[in-house]
């Protein structure tokens, strides 16, 4: 049992040396993206201000309304805890291995520690089956806790709290009534109607104060002084004391470590950007349904002040399944048996009948996903609309089959057969790719102007037949297998002939000349081998004349008819995608150069929005984002491995079977 003031394995609370925060990017009431934290517990997640203050939180999923969304409005609800006066820290970081937050204050008086974890614990759904889990039960569950305790290590300090929730995205005011003995509890619950929900009840050995929609607390704290508050919103109890509250503490930790030890990180300087990475993916799975998310927010600004805002808070198939690509580099692929099982679930309809495979889901599985505008809130920096729900939902993107399928044949090969209970799943995704590979859609990017032969979309259908076929093999169903090879080669014939310039270089559509990022997927895919005078060519093409500052775009907004006004920042998939593209085709300095000026533009964290602005290094977009951070993964385990005396020739990409163990 650990003491009050060993809350981590060796991680006591002493004055830490990283993480030391430079000054704020700049100046606003806004913070920049990147100064935000992200926490989860598998269920819930929220993001913290550098100040202290949560200012975004959606429970009980992360797709539900916000019961804090000062993101998005500053009147839309936050929970700060911090010094009082105080409002830039001396620190922040992560305890090593896991997903609590450690932020150190420095006052004028004196020195506090706070700890903010959304809380872990052991399965706890013994007396009755759990309503939301639909995946087989783990030993750690979420207990539907946002538990923040603080120490005084050096002084005095006057501490504060301040919990102001605002429900359904700020369209339903809050109301806080006394509900402990004396001042230790009090529940939050909507004005216009209590039973609608959610209730929110705040445990705390502070005395709470009620005024109005806010509950407060203040107290000086001394050296050795402790303190905690708890936000709950299950019957599941909060802690009683700060002893209970260090418990909590110390196997949330102890449950993040244990998963991360299960996966394989070099002995590298830049293993503790993997390591980010991999636990921000993992916390961007919902572990009740095995969906994972694109990102935790909704319109964040792709262009500050622009329309080009979305909410990420769903499951895309294909941000999901090269997710599974950079967890399994790592050794990381329990999420996929969990995620495939998700894909099986929401394509079979209510009467067991088959359904289309889409190209987004709600975490839940829903199917639609209605997108409106949120017209109250004045968005991040002034950037309007505000969207809720994601229209792209019915688009036809013919990517997804072939990322799918990809996803699955890594997932299998080491196990050399296809689970029986899957199998029908991926022949229907093989079907649809012959049936539609021809015509035209919307592509990766999910372009809102008209449907085109994307040379990426083609690619990638080329990638549902030769995976497709792969596993037929394995699967003992060689006809299939010979018939699908077949169509494979057809696809690329095609491809060639069409989808490719006078110069070799790759065109983003069918006879076109415009350059698009998602053909580095050419030579990821192994559509051709590195070196093919084609994928060479179109590697150093993108590098060349689709970079600005030497930041990926992920093509010319003024070539490309998507269907949107204004600019975007480089999207920093792409340009981890050319660090292993670059690696592929043998330019392994070059890789490094930009992997390493990549690497510093991670937030304080290590953290990554969607964007990075080239002329200023500001993170634009939803945050933190599963496509950045799984592409991170890939691009360094690239040039890790090409560092160590493996050839580019026979390189094989970091999320190739072949360099994984079985």
């Amino acid at each position: 049992m650990p003491s009050s003031d060993d809350l981590t394995v060796d991680e006591p609370y002493d004055l830490p040396v990283l993480s030391y925060l430079s000054e704020s990017k700049r100046h606003g009431a806004y913070p920049p993206i990147d100064d935000y934290a992200f926490l989860s517990d598998c269920e819930t997640s929220c993001l913290i201000a550098n100040n202290g203050a949560v200012e975004w939180m959606c429970v009980p999923r992360p797709d539900s309304p916000s019961v804090f969304g000062a993101m998005l409005d500053r009147s839309a609800g936050h929970f700060r805890i911090g010094p009082y006066g105080v409002n830039v820290p001396a620190a922040r970081r992560y305890l090593p291995g896991g997903m609590i937050l450690e932020t150190t204050w420095q006052t004028e008086t004196g020195w506090l520690i706070v700890r903010d974890a959304l809380v872990l614990g052991p399965w706890h759904n013994n007396d009755q089956r759990s309503k939301t889990h639909r995946r087989t039960p783990m030993d750690w569950d979420a207990e539907h806790m946002l538990l923040r305790t603080v120490k005084c290590v050096n002084g005095t300090v006057e501490l504060e709290m301040s919990c102001e929730p605002s429900f359904d995205y700020h369209r339903a005011a809050g109301r806080w009534e006394y509900t402990g003995k004396v001042y230790e509890e009090a529940t939050a619950v909507r004005t216009d109607d209590p039973s609608a929900g959610p209730s929110l009840v705040l445990t705390t050995d502070l005395r709470l104060g009620l005024e109005g929609r806010e509950a407060r607390a203040r107290t000086r704290m001394a050296e050795g002084d402790e303190k905690f508050v708890a936000l709950t919103w299950s019957e599941l109890p909060a802690p009683k004391t700060y002893a209970d509250a260090a418990q909590k503490m110390w196997q949330t930790s102890e449950s993040w470590r244990q998963w991360i030890t299960l996966g394989n990180f070099p002995d590298h300087p830049w293993r503790n950007y993997l390591q980010r990475s991999a636990l921000t993916l993992k916390g961007l799975t919902y572990a009740p349904t095995g969906a994972l998310l694109a990102a935790a927010t909704t319109s964040l600004p792709e262009t500050p002040g622009g329309e080009r805002n979305w909410d990420y808070r769903y499951t895309w198939v294909r941000d999901s399944s090269f997710a599974l690509w950079g967890l399994y580099t790592l050794g990381l692929d329990r999420e996929a048996d969990d995620f495939f099982a998700f894909l099986r679930d929401a394509t079979t309809g209510d009467n067991g009948d088959a359904v289309p495979l889409q190209v987004l889901y709600g975490i839940g599985g829903e199917r639609q996903i209605t997108e409106e505008t949120l017209d109250h809130l004045s968005g991040y920096d002034r950037s309007r609309p505000v969207r809720i729900g994601n229209a792209a939902y019915n688009q036809d993107q013919h990517d997804i089959w072939g990322t799918m399928l990809d996803a699955v044949y890594l997932h299998v090969k080491s196990r050399q057969q296809v689970p029986e209970t899957l199998w029908p799943l991926l022949e229907r995704q093989v079907r649809a790719a012959i049936a539609h590979w021809r015509e035209p859609d919307r592509g990766i990017w999910e372009v809102r102007g008209e449907p085109q032969h994307f040379t990426s979309s083609k690619i990638m259908c080329w990638v549902a037949l030769d995976r497709g076929a792969k596993l037929a093999e394995l699967h003992g169903q060689y006809e299939h297998a010979t018939e699908w090879y077949t169509i494979a080669d057809e696809i690329k014939a095609d491809i060639l002939e069409h989808g490719v310039n006078a110069n070799g270089v790759f065109t983003q559509t069918y006879g076109g000349d415009t350059l698009d990022a998602s053909l580095l997927l050419a030579v990821l895919t192994r559509f051709l081998p590195p070196e093919d005078h084609r994928i060479r060519a179109t590697v150093l093409s993108i590098a060349d004349r689709l970079t600005e500052n030497g930041l990926v775009l992920r093509y010319r907004t003024e070539t490309t008819d998507d269907g949107l006004s204004g600019a975007e920042g480089a999207f920093t998939i792409c340009s981890f995608w050319l660090v292993s593209a670059l690696v592929e085709i043998g330019e392994v300095q070059r890789a490094r150069h930009l992997c390493e000026r990549l690497l510093g533009f991670a937030s304080p964290l290590r953290l990554y929005a969607e964007e990075i602005d080239p002329r200023t290094g500001r993170h634009l977009g939803n945050f933190p984002q599963a496509f950045t951070h799984l592409a991170l993964i890939n691009a360094v385990t690239h040039v890790i491995r090409a560092e160590d005396n493996r050839t580019a020739g026979g390189f094989q990409p970091a999320h190739s079977p072949a360099n994984n163990p079985g």
